[in-house]
């Protein structure tokens, strides 16, 4: 008969113990280990899984062929996925509640016709599966649904099914039969994931798992569970607006740097191929502290919005906030427009805010940020067909950025007359290949003079 024993894990790495420590001896981390029960197996061993005996080869013996990924008929998904999903992958999938994690994987399942799915769900019922389905409005044949949280039961309707995508709604509610330890704990995840991987692995079947975070903004459950997936992706966004964006943090099988941008709708979420026409807004009239920035998310340049707002501190200590940009980087500015450019903003409130939810750490906002808290302070507008891309340094210099030409050339199809760039990027720049007019400048103070001279 099996035997329970009690163990401690720590929730950041896994790391086991027989007895509480109050710091994690793998990772320093202090108050993390957590007390379970896990059932003994009684001294039995299984069987290793893998069959197959291993020898060493050289690398130059090693072949391959070109994976077909599976396509999702969603460009947004498949950009950052790498053009698609791997077979055999195992992909996790974090984010806030209520962001539309579900939605994004069930319209995914929906919109593959040509392959089976099976979308498990250990948080709702099919009823409720079906009615978020009749929400979206997609109608296919190909897509399985059913509510279950064993593993061991999930395992024998995949054998009955023999679908070619797995989705599994979350991991945080699957629990094993191997271990005795509540759903979600450090020990379940663990061993469900390791058991997901190992049926992906051997039967070339892509698993997708919808995972939860936690109040500090990581994925719940212990470290390992990210390196043992093949890609993690980030889905955020504010639920306030309607946008979503879907990041990958890891990706074996793909670029990191790429995004894909959602927008949220009553039958589901919309792909938005062209986010700078959505972001800008279409201002009737010109108002003071306002900018155009230029910035590159993955390798698609988008136009955002910077809005600024200088007022006289009225309580006495000044107050800075900003919402979708560095505060600190802002403060940094804020300094350098002081001691280098001679604005006297120490004794001012000042607010930034990113136009449309987005939170943007690109360096080419830098001066657009400076010139939209510098035109709010005058209250002197900028023009709307101005925009900017070019970091600014602490001695007050215009640095250059990186992918000049594509901001410059994605300003130029946008309809903008003026782009702000620093000096050092037009070195290889030809000025009559755009049709746009670039606006040079190697220190911040040449900007200003240029806009409000």
């Amino acid at each position: 008969m099996a035997k329970a024993k009690s163990y401690y894990f720590c929730q950041e790495c896994g790391y086991q113990s027989s007895s509480w420590l109050g710091r994690c001896p793998e990772c320093g981390k202090w108050n993390t280990l957590v007390e379970e029960v896990v059932k003994s197996d009684g001294g039995k061993r299984k069987s290793s899984t893998v069959t197959a005996k291993s020898a060493p080869v050289r690398i130059q013996e090693v072949t391959y062929s070109e994976t077909k990924r599976i396509p999702t008929h969603c460009g947004e998904f498949d950009r950052v996925l790498g053009g698609g999903i791997v077979p055999g992958s195992l992909l996790l999938l974090g984010g806030e509640p209520g962001i539309g994690k579900s939605t994004l994987l069930l319209q995914t399942a929906l919109a593959i016709h040509d392959r089976r799915l099976l979308y498990v769900s250990g948080e709702e019922s099919e009823q409720q599966i079906k009615m978020r389905a009749d929400r979206i409005g997609i109608n296919t044949e190909s897509c399985y649904v059913v509510s279950e949280t064993v593993t061991q039961r999930i395992f024998e309707h995949i054998d009955a099914v023999q679908p070619d995508l797995l989705i599994v709604d979350s991991i945080q509610t699957v629990t094993t039969e191997e271990v005795e330890s509540p759903a979600g704990s450090v020990s379940q995840i663990r061993q469900c994931t390791t058991e997901f991987q190992h049926y992906a692995k051997t039967t070339g079947v892509p698993v997708l798992l919808i995972g939860h975070i936690t109040k500090d903004g990581t994925l719940a459950g212990p470290k390992v569970m990210e390196h043992i997936v093949d890609a993690v992706l980030q889905f955020e966004g504010d639920r306030n607006y309607g946008f979503r964006i879907l990041r990958a943090l890891k990706n074996r099988f793909g670029s990191t740097s790429e995004i894909g941008i959602f927008e949220m709708r009553g039958s589901g979420l919309s792909e938005v191929s062209n986010p700078s026409a959505l972001l800008l807004s279409h201002r009737d009239e010109e108002l003071s502290g306002t900018a155009v920035a230029a910035t590159i998310e993955g390798a698609r340049p988008m136009f955002v919005e910077v809005q600024s707002l200088v007022s006289s501190a009225v309580y006495g200590t000044p107050q800075r906030n900003a919402n979708g940009f560095d505060m600190r980087r802002m403060n940094m500015l804020l300094a350098v427009l002081e001691k280098r450019c001679g604005f006297k903003l120490g004794a001012k409130d000042v607010f930034l805010n990113i136009a449309g939810g987005m939170r943007v750490n690109d360096p080419a906002l830098d001066l657009a940020v400076a010139c939209s808290i510098l035109s709010s302070n005058v209250d002197i507008p900028i023009s709307p067909r101005y925009c900017f891309a070019a970091e600014v340094g602490l001695s007050g210099e215009v640095r250059p950025v990186s992918r000049i030409e594509n901001r410059v050339s994605e300003a130029a199809r946008l309809g903008f007359e003026k782009v702000f760039i620093s000096k050092y990027d037009t070195r290889n720049l030809q000025l009559a290949d755009y049709g746009i007019s670039l606006v040079s400048v190697g220190v911040i103070e040449e900007a200003f003079r240029a806009l409000f001279a």
